[in-house]
């Protein structure tokens, strides 16, 4: 069975529609297909990079134009997030960084909390001290 292509490097050399927020000589800002909020933003190397611990100075470099567009993005509240392995939720092995604006009440919940679902003070929200 023939393996498939990277779908981050088909966006990097033209061969995959993307919608770019940013590109510079070494990373591209994209749009993912299924944004959770408005100005979720993809950070990713030019050059192919499994994970951020593969090659470090891509991680750092990566993770420098993260900082750049975040700086600019006028919310302020941001997560920045990155998975290693399967287990960890990466689904593209390909170094990328998630930029998720965040707001006050925005009902999207990090997936590593460790609410309970049954908790009447926080409904599972893991920000509580009742139960997490």
């Amino acid at each position: 069975m023939p393996e498939q292509p990277c779908p981050f490097c088909e966006i990097n050399t033209g061969r995959a529609p993307a919608t770019f927020v940013h590109e510079w000589s070494d990373a591209i800002a994209i749009v993912p297909l299924n944004p959770v909020v408005d100005g979720h933003t993809l950070v990713i190397p030019k050059r192919h990079v499994t994970d951020f611990v593969v090659h470090p100075d891509v991680s750092a470099s990566v993770m420098r134009r993260a900082a750049q567009l975040a700086g600019d993005y006028p919310a302020g509240s941001m997560n920045l997030i990155t998975s290693r392995g399967r287990d960890a939720t990466q689904s593209v092995f390909h170094l990328h960084l998630h930029l998720v604006p965040r707001s006050e009440g925005d009902g999207l919940p990090l997936p590593w909390h460790r609410g309970h679902p049954t908790c009447p003070a926080c409904n599972g929200c893991g920000l509580c001290s009742a139960c997490c």
